[in-house]
């Protein structure tokens, strides 16, 4: 196990040892296996415990078109897996578009007040005033009855075929910079153009995430290949570290979603 923890942070050290279950149950049981829904960088540790074993094989799934959160699907090598296999439900929201406007904040925040899990839920997409949710089957009647406002604002839920998702298109824009350090203040900062005096709160506060997961420690050591979201400030990923310049500073590359 330890050759495989060395890849990792340690506080990665738990998923791993749950895909790692995952996998070996599937090899006894000589059945499917499939998650809840996983954001990329756990599904980045799925596929490198799962690796290019012949006897257990994996693959994702979050709906039809290109999407960031998605169920696994672990088998054995004699299965062939369909979409059906991954039990994905699809909704659209119907709302009096003309007098409100939601945010991905205020109806993700409404699914959470229903007692379900986010593991539950994969994209929530929007487009123009179409607002889709992409969710489990096991909890598709259970949101069906009970999600019925977001805030204050009444809803209804039509659920929709998986063909009609919305497509997701991601403008990247790509930063080349130097830091001081990798620290993530200092790298925030240098992304998003701000102070460290004015990003340091914003971490402390818990209004930053790397890799999905929120983040309140200013030393914090960014990694190549970290994806660091901040709230009002967008995403952005960590796509290389370039070694030093003669003035002894980090070159990063980033991708930066517009």
């Amino acid at each position: 196990m330890n050759h495989i923890y060395q890849h990792f942070r340690s506080e990665e050290h738990h998923f791993i040892d749950q895909v790692v279950e995952w996998k070996e149950n599937v090899l006894i049981q000589y059945s499917p296996k499939l998650t809840d829904f996983l954001d990329p960088r756990e599904q980045e540790i799925v596929s490198s415990v799962i690796g290019e074993n012949a006897e257990v094989k994996v693959s994702f799934l979050g709906g039809v078109h290109e999407t960031e959160r998605k169920r696994a699907l672990l088998y054995p090598d004699y299965f062939e897996p369909s979409q059906e296999d991954f039990h994905l439900s699809l909704f659209e929201v119907q709302y009096a578009s003309k007098f409100i406007t939601l945010s991905h904040r205020q109806v993700l925040g409404s699914l959470m007040s229903l007692g379900l899990k986010r593991s539950k839920f994969g994209d929530i997409r929007f487009y123009q005033d179409s607002v889709q949710i992409i969710c489990a089957d096991e909890v598709s009647d259970y949101l069906n009855m009970n999600f019925n406002e977001v805030g204050r604002s009444k809803i209804n839920l039509k659920q929709i075929s998986l063909n009609e998702l919305i497509p997701h298109e991601d403008e990247i824009q790509e930063l080349i910079t130097t830091v001081s350090s990798l620290r993530l203040d200092v790298v925030g900062a240098a992304i998003y153009n701000i102070s460290r005096q004015k990003i340091q709160p914003l971490i402390n506060n818990e209004l930053v995430k790397v890799n999905w997961k929120v983040v309140d420690s200013t030393s914090f050591e960014c990694q190549e290949g970290d994806t660091i979201s901040i709230r009002g400030y967008g995403r952005s990923k960590l796509a290389s570290i370039e070694g030093k310049t003669k003035k002894d500073r980090f070159r990063i590359i980033v991708e930066k979603q517009k």
